[in-house]
């Protein structure tokens, strides 16, 4: 049932507001891939993922409902994967990473990531690389 809410999130910002192909959208990393669901009184509002790759810790898929926006959702969903994965990235020295799209960077910037390398196409959105480098409450 939790897959089924992540999946409606991803589904009604991705492919129905951003119009992601679908297929683009659900990937062969889902099963390998550590996900998070928001919960606002009780409705699932945002999600993201995290899974490890070669290159190190790639957060990813971060979704909020359109009409809770504004409202820390992504803060709060940011901040749950950042503690589930900065012990485990300091264990074996690997970084912490994301693909922004390039009007969620100055959302990335404040919560301690940095961009890095040219924009590029995803998805038939543009992006930026960002990496984490540190905050507060790392």
């Amino acid at each position: 049932p939790e897959w089924e809410l992540v999946r409606k999130i991803r589904y009604e910002v991705f492919v129905e507001e951003q119009k992601v192909d679908e297929n683009e959208e659900y990937d062969e990393f889902e099963e390998t891939s550590h996900h998070f669901l928001a919960l606002a009184d009780g409705k699932a509002v945002g999600t993201a993922r995290w899974r490890k790759t070669v290159k190190g810790y790639k957060l990813e898929r971060f979704a909020v409902l359109k009409e809770f926006r504004g409202m820390k959702v992504g803060d709060e969903i940011l901040r749950a994967v950042l503690e589930d994965v900065i012990p485990k990235a300091k264990t074996d020295s690997k970084p912490i990473y994301l693909h922004a799209q390039l009007q969620a960077l100055p959302f990335y910037a404040k919560q301690g990531f940095e961009p890095y390398g040219p924009q590029f196409d995803e998805a038939n959105i543009m992006h930026r690389a960002m990496r984490w480098v540190s905050k507060a409450t790392d």
